[in-house]
């Protein structure tokens, strides 16, 4: 079975961009191919081959934005085709997604191995295959631009520091991280580093709880982003043909053309990069830190704000209830002086009566002025924390102040050092 059962539709309008794709599906199987051109006539352009000769020949002729290739087929296999094509330098940068029925990672590593840039294991939903061929069109359209926009940046980078030894840069790029206050501007400096040395190589950030995935050569296809998650928590080093992943916690980095057929240099890499992959580590976990101290500071700003508030607002609520409370006796008071002597009260009980009510008054007053002493202290420990939130401020503006500077005081590019 092709398909698993929909579970929820596919909406794109007719007329729309995605009409304007061709795909071409090279499969031995003629109900398959039939199956895939009725499940995305409404979507794009299909046309098909039924070999991997037919298919070499129709992708050469055709140039489509997508290959869809079938992995088990009689002469050519589709590791084979998939080989041929991206030798051609006419379909080298056609996507190619395989459909298979085996979903192993090692099959996986075969397929990425042999040039593909994703891959489907059957069943799947009609949803997941549009879905995945709408990612590998916009992935071959960030690639052409791209490579037009590091064609321009490695004829700059050919002024390599070729009289500087591979520690003495892995020095520079260290002092460079030093300004870099984003991962963007950490993997420039980082790919700077590799421009000398021609190799293609892909970035991983394990970032707090996402990932950031960067390529100096092309974008991360997708098959490239499964298998650094999936391999994420293996060896240090794992090496597939001329494939190389390097693992460290914060960072992860695969390297797609490791000079095999030179082992002195093959081994200086593999010397090398653990130290460039170890400083870019301490990097990130230092962002991650700065970030976190900056998300708790703003934290302590909004509960110092609300414990000001809160202070104030008691403050005053207890002092007015106190000095209410003391207008009320005092008016009691008066009201007894003109009353008592309409009482008709023997001497010594008018006395007693007003002398009582005159010691609660002077009493209230007692405690008002206690009160009064009680606001004095507290607007101390307002002032107090004020001068707490001007040191938090500067400490924020000492943060911003170091993300401006990035420009400004950033280390010597690699590719700018005078040579002597």
């Amino acid at each position: 079975m092709l398909f698993k059962p929909h579970l929820r539709p596919v909406i794109i309008a007719k007329g729309s961009s995605q009409m304007s794709k061709l795909v071409l599906a090279i499969d031995d199987d003629k109900f398959i191919r039939s199956l895939i051109q009725q499940t995305l006539h409404d979507y794009c352009e299909v046309t098909v081959a039924e070999n991997g000769e037919q298919g070499i020949r129709a992708a050469i002729k055709k140039s489509p934005d997508i290959i869809l290739l079938d992995v088990e087929m009689p002469g050519m296999t589709g590791y084979e085709v998939c080989q041929m094509l991206k030798r051609d330098s006419s379909t080298n940068d056609i996507p190619v997604m395989f459909i298979s029925g085996r979903g192993a990672l090692s099959d996986r590593i075969r397929g990425y191995n042999s040039g593909a840039d994703d891959y489907i294991v059957k069943p799947f939903e009609k949803d997941e295959l549009l879905a995945r061929i709408e990612v590998l069109y916009q992935y071959r359209q960030r690639s052409i631009s791209l490579k037009e926009h590091i064609a321009h940046a490695e004829s700059t980078a050919e002024m390599a520091l070729t009289d500087f030894s591979d520690m003495g840069r892995v020095m520079r790029y260290v002092g460079q991280t030093y300004n870099a206050h984003s991962l963007a501007r950490l993997g420039d400096y980082f790919f700077e580093f590799f421009a000398p040395l021609e190799l293609n190589v892909v970035l991983v950030f394990w970032y707090k709880e996402g990932t950031e995935f960067f390529s100096n050569h092309d974008a991360v296809c997708p098959l490239e982003e499964e298998l650094l998650n999936k391999c994420r928590d293996g060896e240090r080093f794992i090496d597939f043909g001329a494939r190389t992943i390097i693992n460290y916690p914060k960072v992860s980095l695969l390297i797609k053309n490791m000079p095999l057929a030179d082992a002195a240099t093959y081994g200086r890499f593999k010397d090398l990069f653990p130290h460039l992959l170890e400083a870019t580590n301490a990097k990130v976990m230092s962002m991650e830190i700065n970030e976190m101290i900056f998300d708790q500071a703003n934290e302590i700003t909004d509960t110092f704000n609300l414990v000001d508030t809160t202070l104030r607002n008691q403050i005053e609520d207890i002092y007015a209830h106190g000095q209410t409370s003391v207008e009320m006796v005092e008016s009691l008071y008066n009201n007894f002086i003109n009353v008592i002597p309409t009482l008709d009260l023997e001497d010594e009980q008018e006395e007693f009566v007003l002398n009582s009510v005159e010691h609660t008054v002077k009493e209230l007053q007692q405690h008002l002025q206690l009160t009064q002493q009680m606001r004095s202290s507290f607007n101390d420990v307002i002032v107090y924390m004020e001068h707490i939130m001007m040191q938090r401020t500067q400490m924020l503006e000492r943060f911003s102040q170091l993300h401006q500077e990035e420009t400004i005081n950033e280390v010597t590019s690699q590719i700018d050092i005078e040579l002597f």
